[in-house]
């Protein structure tokens, strides 16, 4: 029976395993969410797609009728993950709440506040006070600069709970 299973990769290699996967008939799902990335070129960080789950592809394929060993031997494939006597599936509730957060985490969204804009609380202990957008992680949470009694702190919230001024 086909279920979906998480495929171990090599380091960076999620992209060449998907690919190749795809060659061999072999449905995968890679959830990729945008990321600010820095370099020299570029101080101020430029928007990058990043996988959610660095080293880690899910897979679509029923082990009765498609060999295992060939995923395993999948260029930038590693291993499927709990596979020594018996796999485990992954539930497919889970991949749908995984895929439904990764369509709501949009570029347009974490893109719409930048560095050093003013930003309010919408939510949360700090309702309705102002702070300073300073960068977004990848797990929808971000950091503002916040006056506490003078002083300038770095704070890591919800990125749900605050909007642009």
């Amino acid at each position: 029976m086909k279920s979906w299973y998480l495929l171990f990769c090599k380091p960076r290699e999620e992209l060449r395993a998907k690919q190749n996967l795809a060659l061999q008939g072999v449905e995968s799902y890679l959830p990729m969410i945008p990321q600010q990335k820095k370099s020299k070129s570029s101080p101020n960080g430029k928007l990058v797609e990043s996988p959610l789950f660095p080293n880690y592809l899910f897979i679509n394929f029923d082990p009765t009728e498609f060999s295992v060993s060939r995923i395993h031997s999948t260029r930038g494939a590693s291993r499927i993950v709990g596979c020594r006597e018996a796999m485990t599936p992954i539930s497919d509730d889970l991949l749908a709440s995984i895929k439904q957060r990764v369509e709501w985490h949009t570029p347009e969204e974490t893109g719409a506040i930048s560095k050093g804009d003013k930003v309010t609380f919408i939510e949360g202990p700090f309702s309705e006070l102002d702070a300073i957008f300073e960068q977004s992680d990848s797990q929808q949470r971000c950091f503002v600069l916040f006056n506490i009694m003078g002083q300038q702190k770095r704070i890591n919230v919800d990125i749900s709970s605050i909007k642009a001024l």
